[in-house]
């Protein structure tokens, strides 16, 4: 007897199809997975057993062979349950062949019967529609599922009797529907925000254009409170977006109730994160925060007190948007298009604030400031300071701008840019942060005044090429803000000035 179903294996965000053979033959009884299967995979023997028993099945007293093909690929995850059952039940002739034929399946089985989540619903969905079959997935990813395309046939089933009975024709199981998370932002206003007026217009640039940003101040200056309302002022991810987004986060298993989220991801873990959860990896590879963080933001707070080593991981990933895990065994890429947000005091004391006085001066900032290498501080393309607020701004009234608008003055300059780069055939390309080589000449060539400015800045501060090429964009982005076509000395003398820390630490170097 022998029964087959095609299932997905995830490497990165790429879905591999997988052949899931079973063979039950007359011998010792036994339940055999081979095909490189994990602890879970392996353990599937038994949920698959109890829920055959709970549909009024029994587990034929004779040698089962359960095969993954191919034999090479790592299989990881319980969401092979649900593919092991149903090539079991064509075995047993349950399930006609020819019902399961057109369909890839994934889902974790429980011992009465139930089909749970499994994360990656969405991917699976475009690896079979791109195999030419449809999918059967537990019915809680199956708004997830739906995204993949309105001609992708989607069976959500929320027990494995409903599957069997549509199987039969004596259920039908309706085609779910896509969903958005329609829940209101409650992303705090930049409104909020008294004094700090060159902190808020960093902010802004860095909105418009993608822009990496430092921000160094003493304690209580409002650094954090500048970071959590860069969402706010960030355009809404367009459907494309969407999608490349949630791929990621639905690998993560952090898609509520399968519904894909219209915001930008806002990230920001704790100074104590490893390697692994910074940047992705493990003995059973995941995404990193970078990479959950893919189109949106990545803030670290008390940016000196990560892990050397783990900061400098992130320098590959802030130069090409993609984070890279080699193994032994495979190379697995996930997307990491990030805008890093990263704040620090000036010193370990945090000197610098009101009342504050470090006892050891320029040497403490100095030793504080080393932590960060240096590589990594010029991919940052804007470095402020954050001075402390005084007691006169914050009994001042709330500033009458707030994120709406201005948002809207960064939506316009990302849709200037957009285009843009459309008309030059850059189709990918969204910002000008992500914009390199000749095409960054093109479209960021400065004026004669401007040039001259450049020319004289990179000689008398040493701008290193990266620097060079990112005080362009900046500048580029500047220009965009003011509805400039052309970059004038005033944009490359505030994209300049916005380099300063680094070039400060350098020479103190």
């Amino acid at each position: 007897m022998y029964g087959q179903i095609s299932t997905l294996a995830f490497v990165g965000i790429e879905a591999r199809p997988v052949e899931v053979q079973v063979r039950i033959t007359p011998g010792k009884a036994a339940f055999v997975i081979v095909g490189l299967p994990d602890k879970a995979v392996a353990e599937s023997s038994e949920r698959v057993r109890n829920a055959l028993h709970a549909v009024g099945l029994g587990l034929p007293y004779k040698h089962v062979t359960v095969n993954l093909a191919p034999a090479d690929l790592p299989k990881e995850g319980s969401q092979f349950d649900l593919p092991i059952l149903l090539a079991m039940m064509v075995a047993m002739e349950a399930v006609a062949p020819d019902a399961v034929a057109g369909y890839a399946a994934i889902g974790e089985l429980a011992l009465d019967g139930s089909i749970r989540a499994v994360p990656g619903a969405l991917p699976a969905a475009i690896g079979a529609n791109a195999m030419g079959k449809g999918l059967i997935c537990p019915a809680a990813c199956g708004s997830e599922a739906a995204w993949a395309g309105e001609d992708v046939d989607i069976l959500a089933a929320p027990h494995l009797l409903s599957l069997v009975n549509h199987f039969k024709g004596l259920q039908t199981l309706a085609r779910p529907k896509a969903a958005l998370d329609s829940t209101p932002s409650q992303r705090p206003d930049l409104a909020d925000v008294k004094g700090q007026e060159s902190a808020r217009r960093a902010l802004e640039v860095a909105a418009a254009g993608g822009h990496n940003l430092l921000m160094i101040g003493p304690p209580g200056a409002g650094k954090s409170m500048l970071a959590a309302r860069l969402p706010s002022i960030l355009p809404p991810l367009t459907p494309e977006e969407m999608l490349d987004v949630s791929m990621v986060h639905s690998l993560a298993g952090e898609l509520m109730g399968g519904k894909l989220a219209t915001e930008r991801p806002f990230r920001a873990p704790h100074h104590s994160a490893s390697m692994a959860a910074l940047v992705g990896g493990g003995t059973r590879p995941r995404p990193g925060e970078v990479s959950l963080a893919h189109l949106g933001v990545l803030f670290l707070d008390e940016l000196p007190e990560f892990q050397p080593g783990v900061l400098d991981a992130l320098r590959q990933p802030l130069e090409t948007g993609e984070t890279v895990i080699a193994r032994a065994n495979h190379r697995i890429q996930y997307p990491s298009r990030i805008q890093l947000v990263a704040a620090m005091n000036p010193c370990k004391c945090g000197g610098g604030g009101p009342g504050v006085t470090c006892r050891r001066g320029e040497r403490c900032a100095a030793e504080y400031q080393a932590r960060i290498s240096g590589p990594l501080l010029d991919r940052i393309d804007l470095q402020i300071e954050v001075p402390a607020v005084s007691a006169a701004d914050l009994i001042l009234p709330s500033p009458t701008e707030g994120s709406a608008e201005v948002r809207a003055r960064v939506s316009r300059a990302r849709e200037v840019q957009r285009a843009r780069f459309l008309k030059l055939g850059a189709k990918g390309m969204r910002t000008n942060a992500e914009c390199a080589g000749r095409m960054l000449e093109d479209v960021a060539q400065p004026d004669a005044d401007g040039a001259a400015l450049l020319r004289q800045a990179a000689d008398a501060l040493q701008l290193s090429a990266r620097g060079f090429h990112r005080t362009l964009r900046v500048a580029r982005t500047l220009a965009d803000l003011d509805g400039e076509e052309g970059i004038g000395r005033m944009h490359v003398a505030e994209a300049l000035s916005y380099r300063g820390e680094t070039l400060r630490q350098r020479s103190a170097a």
